[in-house]
């Protein structure tokens, strides 16, 4: 497909999608691929392991990450 094709088509999209009352936004967020990220969730999760709530924080963590079966 060509960049012009794709442009028109990205174009039409946005439209329908703009009379649909959608807003197209971005967002920057971390790239979690990144050594540094990995480096740095692992430090917060020793972090969280060997703190003084480490029980309550986990069973907090449980409790959000638990998804209701429809």
């Amino acid at each position: 497909m060509t960049d012009e094709r794709q442009t028109s088509r990205k174009a039409r999209t946005s439209k329908r999608k703009h009379r649909r009352g959608l807003r197209l936004i971005e967002l920057w967020v971390p790239d979690v691929r990144s050594q540094e990220f990995a480096a740095e969730a692992h430090r917060q999760s020793l972090a969280i392991a060997q703190g003084e709530f480490e029980a309550e924080d986990q069973a907090f963590i449980d409790s959000i990450s638990e998804w209701p079966v429809r």
